[in-house]
């Protein structure tokens, strides 16, 4: 899985002062140039972790219909860690998430993915269903999120 640059001309992510603000975040792998669908296209060694969750339950009738948004939620959630390690912070630094739904059902299957990522205490959040989203309909979900990076926790204060 790549995570490569941003799909158009804008930053992933910006610093200012001790924020770091993190454009929506889809899950399009530029690797592969196509939307996540399935468990396959994330990393194996990630589906126990899934399977604890209840998903990845091998039933194809099952599997099928919750597979895009989970794979899709951990793919999201996993590229926002990857930001926040790229600017020296981690995920319990995330204060702040904006989560995009074409179907505001999928959040249940999110929020039970969020939670692997946000084992303390999970950031604010803010919940929207919207019609659509770039680059095309088989994105399900979007996430931006802000970070904060507290001084006087890295004892830069």
């Amino acid at each position: 899985m790549s995570t490569g640059t941003p799909m158009a001309h804008y930053a992933a992510a910006r610093r200012v002062g001790d924020f770091v603000f993190m454009s929506g975040v889809v899950a399009v792998d530029p690797g592969i140039r196509r939307a996540v669908n399935s468990y396959e296209d994330i990393p194996s060694d990630v589906l126990p972790e899934l399977r604890q969750l209840g998903y990845v339950t091998g039933q194809m009738s099952v599997d099928v219909f919750e597979a895009p948004i989970v794979a899709q939620s951990w793919f999201v959630l996993n590229r926002i860690r990857q930001l926040a390690r790229e600017h020296g912070g981690d995920m319990a630094d995330v204060v702040k998430l904006v989560q995009y739904f074409r179907q505001l059902p999928h959040y249940a299957y999110f929020n039970r993915v969020r939670g692997l990522f946000f084992p303390g205490e999970p950031p604010v959040s803010t919940v929207v269903e919207v019609s659509r989203f770039l680059p095309g309909d088989e994105v399900l979900v979007e996430v931006e999120a802000t970070m904060y990076l507290d001084p006087l926790r890295r004892g830069l204060g």
